[in-house]
């Protein structure tokens, strides 16, 4: 059973149109926005801090997005994809970024427009990822520039793919 609560009076503000995984977590100060799909064993916790959530933005299969207390709320802009098992905390994602499977962006990050963090990747504290670039390995370091090819063939298509898949679970 999914389980969307309030935490010191602070609920969370959730688009009609979004999917929400049967046992997902979204609790306290949280914002999603319209098109969003939140998928099986995901936690969003707005419990420390606010996390707003933008526009068609999918939240994969065990990924938690968190915050740090009284410092570093987390931003997420629109057309984002996070990978299975990805960690996002207390930082700030651009619009149109690929978070890769199983990567992890620490807090005060930023993470600017059209660019990709690669799946394990591990993007530490106070990194500023350019706009239109790729990073990856531990530590995350740029490992080249991304392509227009690769923002359509990629960033875009996983993120509408998603909004179509979770389609399938409003039927």
């Amino acid at each position: 059973m999914k389980i969307i609560k309030p935490v010191k009076g602070k609920h969370p503000q959730i688009s009609k149109d979004c999917f929400i995984a049967e046992n997902a977590t979204i609790v306290g100060e949280v914002f999603i926005g319209k098109q969003c799909s939140v998928w099986f064993n995901a936690v969003i916790r707005g419990d420390v801090h606010f996390i707003k959530i933008g526009d068609k933005v999918n939240i994969q299969d065990g990924a938690v997005i968190h915050a740090t207390f009284q410092k570093s709320p987390t931003t997420i802009g629109n057309n984002v994809s996070i990978g299975h098992n990805a960690i996002v905390h207390g930082c700030t994602i651009h619009d149109n970024v690929l978070i890769g499977m199983g990567s992890i962006v620490m807090d005060d990050c930023i993470i600017e427009s059209n660019s990709i963090i690669a799946a394990g990747a591990i993007v530490t504290k106070n990194t500023h990822v350019e706009s239109g670039s790729i990073y990856a390995g531990v530590p995350a370091k740029k490992i080249k520039n991304i392509s227009k090819e690769l923002i359509s063939d990629e960033i875009d298509r996983i993120a509408n793919n998603y909004v179509e898949y979770s389609s399938w679970f409003k039927e």
